[in-house]
């Protein structure tokens, strides 16, 4: 089964040119996958290793079959990459990094496993961890049946863009008080309600990843893996993230900008008491875009945005 975690990896042509897998070093792929952005690196560097970390365990073990012949350049870690630097932390006495990825994407095998929950098919049931089914986080059906009112509100309206946020998690709180959600029928059955009849593919995507992104913290992890990614780097190493939704890309962007800057200090401040100089440069001053063959090939990289940043 987990075979057909082999996918072709998004952007992945221009994350290796980022990357510039270049010399001796190390590399981490904070979100290894099936292995294909990994795979591709090993391929243009000799000379790299590459630490590849994944929550799910089916993605490890199909990554583990793909990168079978660079075995001897590769540690592969089930874990979360939030915890990436501390992982690659006993690498790195011995090895600079000299460049890391993050692609935040949803791969096509978790999309279309139905056991996974991350569609809204029928009888889809409502799970979505990115760990896996023996993940011990929250499902996304433990969101919707246990989640204050409120908070349901703000999950919609920070996380899904939604404008009626309010009159949906009003609805969700109704329905919940008489059967408990399951599947994904019934949670599009509420949103149908609220938002009217014929809901288009790409409401339920957005609204389906705004649970997503709740049941797997994916926010507060990537804001917690920036930091710590680029505090590991080596001099002139760089960071590479993909992006997928407008939120992450804005906490990516605004990241990279931020630690771009000579001074940070609040603008009335009369001397400098910050820093005073910049951690490294903006690589990428307008995201990184799918091109028309990737495109045609595998339509759910169209929301792709790649960014990337060098330590100075």
């Amino acid at each position: 089964m987990a075979a057909s975690f082999e996918h072709e990896p998004v952007l992945a042509a221009e994350a290796i040119e980022w990357l510039r897998p270049e010399g001796r070093g190390l590399w981490i792929d904070g979100t290894l996958g099936g292995g294909g952005h990994a795979e591709a690196l090993l391929r243009a560097n000799p000379d790299a290793r590459v630490i590849g970390i994944d929550r799910d365990p089916e993605a490890l073990a199909a990554a583990r079959r793909r990168l079978v012949g660079w075995s001897d350049r590769t540690k592969l870690v089930n874990g979360d990459f939030r915890d990436a630097a501390t992982i690659a932390a006993s690498e790195t006495e011995t090895m600079p990094v000299r460049g890391a990825l993050l692609d935040l994407g949803v791969s096509s095998y978790q999309l279309d496993e139905v056991g996974r929950g991350f569609s809204f098919r029928r009888s889809t049931p409502l799970d979505m961890r990115m760990g896996g089914t023996a993940g011990g986080r929250r499902t996304a059906a433990d969101i919707l049946n246990e989640t204050p009112e409120d908070e349901l509100g703000r999950i919609f309206r920070e996380y899904g863009e939604e404008r009626r946020w309010h009159s949906l998690a009003h609805e969700i709180v109704k329905r919940r008080s008489t059967e408990p959600f399951e599947t994904a029928d019934e949670f599009v059955a509420a949103c149908t309600v609220v938002l009217g009849g014929g809901l288009s593919a790409a409401t339920k995507a957005r609204l389906f990843q705004a649970l997503r992104i709740a049941v797997n913290d994916e926010l507060g992890a990537l804001e917690d893996a920036l930091p710590a990614m680029r505090d590991v780097l080596a001099p002139g190493g760089r960071l590479v993230v993909i992006a997928y939704h407008s939120l992450e890309d804005r906490i990516v962007k605004h990241a990279f900008r931020e630690w771009s800057r000579d001074c940070v200090c609040p603008p009335k401040l009369p001397v400098c008491r910050c820093r005073g100089e910049a951690l490294g440069t903006v690589l990428t001053r307008k995201p990184v875009r799918p091109g028309a063959d990737e495109l045609n090939r595998n339509p759910r990289s169209r929301s792709a945005r790649l960014r990337a940043w060098e330590r100075a």
